[in-house]
């Protein structure tokens, strides 16, 4: 029987490209039509993503972005930052929806991408027209989407870690964030940053106070209800190839009670099905590895100078729930599907 919708994927040879390949093969009411790249050209997606022999007939094809779009109903993208943003003008002429991947179009503000990103963007009247794409905040904006731009992996581990204080009116002040990332958030490009041998016995920092999630997640959190909020984000790269997690330091009214602080987290995320507020134990990366989950968790702290500090824990595996597979459940919605379709395992 015929598949309802038809899509395609910009960049399909990196990491997050094999993932959304991945869903969507599986997918029963979506076909993968096409896969454009500038690698691997005329070579079977087995050839980049051996984990794929056997399982699709597809090729990846060098095609313009109008020639990848031409006819779908939807456009994955998993371009690179700076990439992205010049694709996109001709895929909006070919009518097809999109998910873009990259951080062209999560912002507002084109001064904050030239800080963050170090560039001028590329089309800046494009800025605002795609809903950013996190399910748990904006379930019902991107169900009406046209375009959408799906977070970043940092950013959706911290957000979704401090979102019930946001919602809730409780987050404000100073947040302090470290968090730990694997090798495959850097990308397929091998660097001194990725490569095995100095990154398997080492742990250090980078771009301290000053990644490009900061003012996603700044713009996300306020939207969400946080006050004069200010963010201290410290990424770490570990010894994993997968795999994020986020420890989270908020400081909120010496007020609020630990049942109620509690309470808010599960309440928040009681109906989402992909984030688990684990009951006897913290978040941790084995427990979501290879899935669309995310853990959430928090400890509730003493009172001090007048505010009690909460720290947010969160766990979630950065090319699925922080990357390809966030994209999907986004396409399914705004395709009027399950959002769990081709996610659930």
């Amino acid at each position: 029987m015929a598949k309802k919708y038809k899509a395609a994927v910009i960049g399909g040879s990196g990491y997050g490209g094999g993932e959304i390949i991945r869903r969507l093969l599986q997918h029963p009411d979506v076909e993968l039509v096409r896969v454009a790249s500038i690698d691997y050209v005329g070579e079977p997606v087995a050839a980049a993503h051996p984990n794929l022999e056997r399982y699709s007939t597809l090729r990846f094809q060098d095609l313009s972005a109008a020639e990848a779009a031409a006819g779908m109903d939807v456009v994955l993208m998993g371009l690179p930052h700076k990439v992205a943003a010049h694709k996109v003008p001709e895929i909006i002429a070919t009518g097809a929806r999109i998910v873009d991947l990259s951080g062209d179009f999560r912002l507002l503000d084109a001064g904050e991408y030239k800080t963050y990103y170090g560039a001028e963007h590329p089309c800046p009247e494009r800025l605002g027209t795609f809903v950013y794409g996190l399910p748990e905040l904006n379930r019902d904006a991107i169900r009406a989407a046209r375009y959408v731009a799906s977070p970043g992996c940092f950013a959706t581990t911290i957000e979704l870690g401090l979102l019930p204080l946001a919602k809730k009116g409780w987050l404000s002040g100073a947040v302090e964030t470290v968090a730990l990332t694997g090798s495959s958030g850097s990308g397929v490009a091998p660097s001194a940053g990725t490569h095995h041998p100095t990154r398997a016995v080492n742990l250090k920092s980078y771009k301290t106070l000053s990644h490009q999630h900061l003012p996603e997640i700044h713009q996300t959190l306020s939207l969400a209800g946080a006050r004069d909020f200010m963010l201290d984000f410290v990424p770490v790269s570990v010894p994993l190839s997968r795999g994020l997690y986020a420890t989270s330091f908020a400081h909120v009214d010496e007020k609020l009670t630990k049942a109620e602080l509690e309470e808010a987290f599960r309440e928040c995320y009681a109906h989402e099905p992909f984030v688990r507020v684990p009951h006897k134990r913290q978040p941790e990366v084995a427990a979501v590895a290879g899935s669309n989950y995310v853990e959430v968790g928090l400890v509730v702290g003493e009172v001090r100078n007048g505010r009690r500090t909460v720290t947010c824990l969160s766990a979630l595996d950065n090319l699925i729930k922080g990357g390809a597979g966030q994209g999907v459940q986004s396409m399914n919605l705004m395709l009027g599907l399950d959002e769990t379709t081709s996610l659930a395992d």
